[in-house]
């Protein structure tokens, strides 16, 4: 046990002085936020957008650089962007269309990119993310778009493809799975309720712990949960986050078969929204592409990214529903298209194609 100094303070001069520095934080916050309400006004004033994620970063980034400590840079980075998204909703409050009901994985991941005073909007599925910011009743949307277990989640491609939004951020969330009910035990569970995603990256445990117990399909875990609170039968696969908005018992806790389970959610706005970020030091682009059906086109469509020295990081594929045995390519790479190698490979992969979409640069969550 450490020996601690004998000429301490007592705890009530401590708590004195807390409430002294709290004064203090209180006053220089508010400062901050009469500051940002000009910046928010000069912004109407030039017409520029009012969340600038590259803003965020930079403001973070100098903070983590200055902090001395005690107090540990992912705690000062949760603090600042906190603090940023109550003073941007001074100058602009930012909605956000995200998967619901409350207590859903794609929330937490808007909460994480925008902060929480966000003014979030709940939808049923993904479509209707990308329809309420597609329409404008969003300024933006948080969708998934692939987990580390389960690979590609194919309704966000697919929606990508027709979509007028493009991606203009990344949140790569880490993803635990709880089974939750409104008793604290697995006896009597007879449906267990989930996103399909989810359901399949905890299918290991189910299939030893609840091997008889239906497992039914939902539109969110969140939802599951919900549902969960009308049945003491029913179980949910779902969040911390959730089991507190609905009263539920957490079961058992990180029941996923991967410990590491994440999965990545893609931040999309209209380009008037917000255009593509300036160049960071770790960006990605990525495309939608289709080549003619003849043979060695998929192998040409590598060429112009290998001979310009563009690393490509993902190549997936989905059918383009014609009949005729077609396929859109969804691929990512390393890069933003303002460098000159990557603007050349671009060009030149352009010209081989029968279709071609950007979907978005943005900088790279490690």
């Amino acid at each position: 046990m450490t020996n601690l100094p004998s000429n301490l303070p007592d705890l009530a001069d401590l708590r004195v002085q807390i409430d002294g520095i709290d004064r203090q934080l209180l006053s220089l916050l508010n400062q901050r936020a009469l500051v940002a309400e000009q910046v928010g006004e000069v912004k109407k004033r030039d017409g520029t957008a009012f969340f600038r994620p590259d803003r965020v970063a930079q403001v973070i980034d100098k903070i983590q650089t200055a902090n001395p400590g005690p107090l540990k840079n992912s705690h000062v980075t949760a603090i600042w962007r906190e603090i940023m998204s109550a003073c941007l909703a001074l100058e602009a409050p930012q909605r956000v269309a995200v998967l619901g009901p409350v207590g859903t994985f794609c929330e937490q991941a808007a909460v994480e990119f925008f902060g929480g005073a966000a003014d979030l909007i709940y939808c049923a599925n993904f479509d209707e993310v990308f329809h309420a910011t597609a329409a404008g009743s969003a300024q933006y949307g948080v969708v998934g778009v692939e987990n580390s277990t389960e690979g590609v989640v194919t309704r966000s491609l697919d929606l990508f493809l027709h979509t007028p939004t493009h991606v203009v951020g990344e949140v790569s969330l880490l993803v635990r799975h709880n089974l939750l009910r409104v008793s604290n035990s697995l006896e009597g569970i007879e449906v267990v309720m989930a996103h399909p995603q989810a359901l399949a990256q905890c299918q290991g445990w189910l299939s030893k712990h609840l091997p008889h117990a239906e497992r039914r399909p939902v539109s969110s875990n969140a939802e599951g949960a919900k549902l969960a609170t009308t049945n003491p039968a029913w179980a949910a696969l779902a969040s911390d986050r959730a089991a507190t908005q609905f009263g539920l018992h957490i079961a058992s806790h990180a029941i996923q078969d991967d410990a590491y389970n994440r999965t990545r959610f893609a931040i999309i706005c209209l380009p008037q929204t917000l255009g593509t970020p300036p160049p960071s030091d770790n960006d990605c682009t990525g495309l939608i592409v289709s080549v003619p059906n003849q043979p060695g086109a998929v192998h040409d469509l590598l060429v112009p990214l290998k001979a310009n020295g563009v690393s490509m990081t993902r190549f997936e594929s989905r059918p383009a529903r014609t009949g005729q045995w077609e396929y859109y390519f969804y691929i990512d790479i390393q890069g933003h298209p303002s460098q000159p190698h990557v603007a050349k490979a671009l060009k030149e992969l352009r010209s081989l194609c029968a279709f071609y979409k950007v979907l978005g640069t943005y900088p790279v969550v490690n």
